[in-house]
């Protein structure tokens, strides 16, 4: 593959609800391209996608870096790192029924990114197909903006292919005859409509191409052109194209719309011209022949083989041997690379997601890259003995590939915990650690990291004394507890050398080391204040050792005399819904024990609630929430404060545990 300069390249994000012909769409452009010699067909089982991949392809002398996402909400982070790298976006759209979840995914995302974007109306061959009902729900969310470039001509009995309305247009205003195939009587009206919902959104680009289109002046084919590639460069207008990728109708028209009207990399500021090579890593992959594969976005100067740069996030050097880009998934090694371009590289051991790479130290880092935080946690564990490293292993790595993927250990619950967007993310995780590093993994809820704390006060000793020949062991405290704001406080009282000072310390160390374990149901102590204010000693028999005993049989009476209760972990919840659903979400936030503190208006239409809810009732909310709002709902949670556990729901707790 030679060398593109950058303006004969583009950036594009494919994007869209799964199911609605996204990979098909590439298949269809690598088709047309004669890389691959078919098309799979609708009824044909094809893998889920459930990462971002590069595919370029090089069309009429330029160069088109396609990045196909997945269409899953679990896989969300993976459009967010196309988006990154992508200056303009297709939203492919299935035309046989309503806009779906993913399309207003794909939709709000190039909306909350400025990203210009075509709309590709998939499947207008079947006869389910309802083009114009389509057409007129985003017409409703974008108003003017939508500009039909073309027409689907009759059912799938006659299907003969399309009217292109821009061209059409073209040759009218060249005063040449613009109808160059027979058009069905009764579409001829709704050509109308579209024409004028064309002309429309290119007059509404340009204040003199506004008042000459109420001046009901013709536009000129040069007007068109320059009037829709500024409106859809400014995000003005919207482009929709109509299509059937399994039959690979529709994909030569939208590759020649892709070079007229997206922007290249210098219509975004990029450019080759300073002599400094920079750029960002957007997506991590990790392969377990090849090793870690870093796909870098060029976002001045150029680069070249052998280079050395600095990786301005972690501060240190790299040595970048090869370039590549891609043919049909082979990857085909580059002499040079310039700005805008998309490349890949290898075995860069120390560069992650989010990095930014220079030739020079002094370069700015590029704006970082924001991952959804996990919304459901499951806790993993081996079906293997002696796997428990490698699972490690192969986490790190995927956690490297996936940034909407985290996972850790927690110490208390002795759990590895890994979280993600969704149970299909989740399972994907667990597939990978089997197809890639061979180790296989089991599925578990999680536990909740009670505590334990007093809400009365008491006051005891605590006395041991053992004697078994030679010199014995003799510890004696008396000591206070109660309530605190604090972990944990520790006085000491003690008149009259009661208890020598030499073993004040032991009998501190040994309450905290009964910290861990309350003695109600085991779970950590917290919010205790322990007071030593007398106890006696031996010359011979007392030691340290004695009075640790002596001040861990003091904590355990005086836990259990203090009206010891349990603690559960209270989340705060940030809750973004569209309106309709919000009677359903608060009161299914009651049901969860949680109570609602405010609510605050979002981008159109929705609305966050804030809210908080106990730990134990929140492990599948991410489930339930995308039950309840057909996948339009999500959440951020973190954590607040302890709060004691109702007593209906304590009781069975205690018991649970004990029993454990």
């Amino acid at each position: 593959m030679k060398t593109y300069e950058s303006d004969k390249i583009r950036n594009i994000a494919v994007l869209g609800h799964s199911g609605c012909g996204k990979s098909n769409l590439i298949e269809a452009v690598l088709y047309t391209n004669k890389l691959v010699n078919r098309i799979s067909k609708p009824n044909e089982e094809v893998n889920m996608t459930s990462t971002l991949n590069l595919v370029p392809v090089e069309w009429n002398n330029h160069k088109y870096n396609f990045l196909d996402t997945p269409g899953y909400f679990d896989f969300y982070g993976e459009s967010i790192s196309a988006i990154k790298a992508a200056a303009g976006s297709i939203i492919v759209v299935d035309g046989t029924c309503d806009i779906q979840v993913g399309t207003d995914k794909a939709l709000e995302i190039t909306d909350e990114n400025n990203t210009p974007k075509f709309i590709f109306i998939n499947k207008i061959d079947s006869q389910k197909a309802k083009y114009n009902k389509v057409l007129e729900q985003l017409r409703e969310r974008y108003g003017k903006k939508i500009a039909p470039f073309h027409l689907p001509m009759g059912n799938n009995e006659e299907f003969k292919g399309f009217i292109n309305v821009v061209d059409m247009f073209a040759r009218e205003y060249n005063g040449k005859d613009c109808i160059t195939v027979d058009i069905p009587e009764n579409m001829k009206e709704e050509i109308g409509v579209i024409r004028e919902m064309l002309l429309e959104s290119v007059a509404e680009t340009d204040d003199e191409l506004l008042d000459k289109y109420f001046s009901q002046e013709e536009f000129t084919q040069e007007e068109i052109h320059k009037g829709l590639r500024d409106g859809v460069l400014k995000g003005d207008i919207i482009p929709v194209l109509c299509g059937s990728t399994n039959k690979n109708i529709g994909i030569h028209t939208l590759l020649d719309m892709v070079w007229d009207y997206m922007p290249s990399p210098m219509d975004i500021g990029l450019s080759s011209d300073n002599k400094e090579f920079s750029g960002i890593v957007f997506k991590t992959l990790v392969d377990p022949f090849i090793g870690k594969i870093s796909l870098l976005k060029i976002c001045e100067g150029e680069l070249t083989p052998d280079t050395e740069v600095y990786n301005i996030n972690k501060e240190n050097k790299e040595k970048i041997y090869h370039i590549y880009s891609l043919k049909n998934k082979d990857q085909i090694e580059l002499k040079k690379a310039v700005a805008g371009d998309i490349v890949v590289l290898n075995k860069l051991s120390n560069v992650q997601t989010g990095d930014t790479l220079s030739t020079s130290s002094n370069t700015e880092p590029f704006e970082n890259i924001e991952f959804p935080k996990p919304q459901i946690y499951y806790a993993i564990n081996s079906l293997n003995k002696g796997d428990e490293e490698k699972i490690s292993n192969g986490l790190h790595k995927l956690s490297e590939e996936d940034l909407s993927f985290k996972w850790f250990r927690n110490h208390e619950t002795k759990q590895t915990l890994i979280g993600g967007q969704g149970e299909l993310h989740i399972n994907s995780i667990k597939d990978k650690l089997k197809e890639k590093f061979g180790v296989e993994v089991g599925l578990s809820d999680l536990k909740v990291a009670y505590r334990e704390t007093i809400k009365g006060k008491s006051d005891v000793q605590g006395k041991h004394k053992k004697q078994s020949g030679g010199h014995g062991q003799y510890g004696d405290v008396k000591i206070k507890f109660e309530p605190c704001e604090e972990e944990f406080i520790f006085e000491e009282a003690v008149f009259g050398g009661s208890v020598p000072k030499q073993y004040i310390p032991a009998v501190e160390k040994g309450l905290k080391e009964c910290l861990s374990e309350g003695a109600l149901a085991g779970f950590p102590v917290m919010n205790i204040k322990a007071i030593l204010y007398d106890g006696s000693y031996h010359d011979v028999d007392s030691s340290e050792m004695a009075f640790k005993i002596a001040s861990s049989i003091a904590f355990r009476k005086g836990i259990q005399e203090a009206e010891p209760i349990l603690l559960e972990p209270i989340m705060n919840l940030k809750i973004v819904v569209p309106e309709d659903y919000m009677g359903d979400i608060m009161g299914d936030i009651n049901k969860r024990r949680g109570r609602i503190l405010g609510m605050e208006p979002s981008s159109r239409g929705k609305q966050v609630i804030y809210a908080q809810a106990p730990q134990a009732e929140t492990f599948k909310y991410a489930i339930d929430l995308r039950s309840m709002t057909q996948g339009r709902g999500f959440f951020e949670m973190e954590f607040d404060r302890y709060e004691e556990v109702p007593l209906q729901f304590a009781d069975r707790i205690i018991e649970e545990a004990r029993n454990k």
